[in-house]
C-alpha cells in the first residue's frame, strides 16, 4: 500500500499531511521552517514518496487550512485509516474525535469513555502518539483540573495553548478581567 505525503501552508505556518487510498495517517504541525516540516514528515514516514495532492486529500488539506485560519470545523469528515496503530489508540483516538471546536475533556474523562477510568496516563500516552493532530483533536484533551497537559506537536504547550484559543476553548479565549 502506497504512502504519499505533501506540505501545504497554513496561517500557522508550513503543515504536512500523509495518506494511502483510505485515508490520511498523518499531519504534522509546523515546525521551526518548512525544511524541518518536510525532515519530520520524512522521519515520521520514511516509506512514503511525496506527491501532489490527489483532489480527496486535498479536500482534507482545505478543510484543515481553513479550521487553523479560524473557519472551526470538527474535521470529522476527513477519512483516516489506522492501520498499524493498536486497538487501544484507535479507541482513543476515535472518542477524542468526538470532541469539537471550543470543548474540552480530561484524560480520564477519556478513560472512562473507555470503560477504564484507572487508564488517564495510558491515554495521555495515545495521544502523544497521535499522528494525526487537529484532526484527531488531542489538544482538547486536558489533564486532571483543567491543567493544559502534553503536547508532543512543534511547540509543545504554547501551541496546544494557541490552538484552544483559536477555538475559543474556556480558559483559553479571550482573557478575563474578573
Amino acid at each position: 500500500m502506497t504512502t504519499g505525503f505533501a506540505l501545504f501552508d497554513t496561517s500557522l505556518g508550513t503543515c504536512g499531511v500523509a495518506w494511502r487510498a483510505a485515508g490520511l495517517v498523518g499531519v504534522q504541525l509546523p515546525e521551526r521552517s518548512p525544511e524541518s516540516t518536510h525532515a519530520r514528515m520524512e522521519e515520521c514516514f520514511p516509506d512514503a514518496m511525496e506527491h501532489a495532492i490527489p483532489a480527496p486529500v486535498q479536500q482534507a488539506v482545505d478543510g484543515i487550512r481553513d479550521h487553523l485560519a479560524g473557519s472551526l470545523d470538527d474535521l470529522r469528515w476527513i477519512d483516516l485509516d489506522f492501520e498499524g496503530l493498536t486497538e487501544f489508540d484507535c479507541a482513543v483516538y476515535e472518542i477524542t474525535r468526538t470532541v469539537g471546536p471550543g470543548s474540552v475533556l480530561e484524560y480520564g474523562e477519556v478513560a472512562a469513555r473507555l470503560g477504564n477510568t484507572g487508564a488517564a496516563q495510558a491515554v495521555g500516552q495515545a495521544l502523544g502518539r497521535n499522528p494525526l493532530p487537529i484532526v484527531v483533536p488531542c489538544h482538547r484533551i486536558l489533564s486532571s483540573g483543567g491543567g493544559i497537559g502534553g503536547f508532543s506537536a512543534g511547540g509543545g504547550t504554547v501551541t496546544k495553548r494557541e490552538l484552544l484559543a483559536l477555538e475559543h476553548a474556556p480558559g483559553f479565549d479571550d482573557p478575563v478581567l474578573f
